[in-house]
This record gives C-alpha cells, structure tokens and sequence, in this order.
C-alpha cells in the first residue's frame, strides 16, 4: 500500500511517518509514504497557492490549480487506482470501519487544506471524498492526515508485532471498547489492581473483560 500526504508543511508529517509502528511498517516495505509538498506545483513565480475569495470574505482560500497538478503527479507515480481524500472540517467522520476500507486501498492521497479553506472544485472534482476526524477546526489538515495515516497503517498485516492485539481494541467492532489494562506494580499509593487479574483464573478474567467492556459502552449510551 502507498500513502500520499500533499501538504504546505512536509516538515510536520515526515517525522511521524518515520518513527515508531509506521516507520518500522515502512522499512518492512508494507507501505510507502511520500509527502508531496503542494507550493512546488504552482505555477506562479513566487509558488503562491493561495488567493482571495470571490464574493468576499476572511481569509485566503487555496488554489485549485496546485492541488490538482499535486494530485495528478502523485498518481502518475503509482500503478492501480488511488483513492483521493481531502480533510476537511465539514467531510464525513473519520471512524474505524472507514480505516478498515482505507486499508484495502492500493494508494491512498491525502489532501491537506490550510488557510480559511480550499477551493470547492477540490471537493467537487479531484477529491473522491472529504473526510473530518472530529467536530472542531484546526490550523491545518496535517494532524488529520497523521491520525489517517496511523489509524490505517496498524490495520495492514505485518504492521504489529502481536496480530492479535487488534482483536482486543476498542472499535474494532461496532459499540465495542477494551477493558481496562494494568501492569506492575500491583500496587501503587494504595490502587490495587483487581484481584482477578492476580488469580490466575483465565475463564474469570475473561469474564470480567467482557463485563468491563459492556460496562463501558452503556455509561457511553447513557
């Protein structure tokens, strides 16, 4: 699989993409990132990628124009169809069966907004969807195309260490949450670790898991 990040500011994404399950998930060639940086595909002397609004209004908007010659060379550098999402705040919710069918995704391009937004004929016509990680604004699209681009690279196999650990994680099915995790120290300023965990009793602990989980999903209905 390949992951495209087009962004104004390589320089936030690339160490994340480097270090740890990512970066150990590319060395073992299970994916591929690259990070394009959209200011180099505009074709105004000064890299411009942005102008004002027509019709008024605050802020400047970012430019068709550089996004879609970005976007056009990220495809032309992979074989097979790829997948285009633009992060924005009014996109749909960023959700883990979303990560799941990402993950079958041959080439997946992220398309980083800034500014005060992007010109809707990114939306309309280069995009094949918008996606949002949550009801609020940020700078920049960067942490959204992270938060992608981690959430989907663990769901390729090979990519943990323990396979099995994702049969245990939160959302992996629907209203599903993991019970609560202790280690050492059993105890600590007087927080004792529940004792079934001590017991060594596998049907019990299993049981108080599954109650854990349940638990946490009704207090979230409520």
């Amino acid at each position: 699989m390949k992951i495209t990040i087009l962004t104004l500011f390589p320089e936030v994404v690339e160490p994340y993409l480097n270090a740890s399950i990512l970066g150990r998930a590319q060395k073992k060639s299970l994916v591929e990132y690259s990070v394009l940086d959209i200011r180099t595909f505009s074709e105004e002397r000064n890299e411009a990628v942005d102008d004002t609004p027509y019709g008024g209004g605050a802020g400047m908007v970012m430019q068709v124009g550089p996004i879609y010659n970005a976007v056009t060379h990220a495809k032309s550098r992979t074989a097979g169809e790829a997948h285009v999402v633009l992060l924005s705040a009014k996109g749909g919710s960023f959700t883990q069966q979303k990560a799941r069918t990402f993950s079958q995704k041959q080439h997946l391009i992220l398309i980083c907004g800034r500014y005060e937004g992007v010109d809707e004929r990114v939306a309309s016509h280069i995009a094949d969807e918008e996606i949002s990680i949550g009801d609020y604004v940020l700078t920049g699209g960067e942490l959204g195309a992270m938060v992608i681009a981690d959430a989907v690279t663990r769901l390729i196999p090979g990519a943990l260490g323990n396979a099995h650990s994702l049969e245990e994680e939160s959302h992996m099915t629907a209203g599903f949450k993991a019970a609560p995790q202790y280690t050492k120290p059993e105890m600590f300023n007087e927080w004792q670790v529940p004792e079934v965990l001590l017991s060594g009793n596998h049907a019990a602990i299993a049981q108080w898991r599954e109650q854990q989980s349940e638990s946490q999903y009704k207090e979230d209905k409520d």
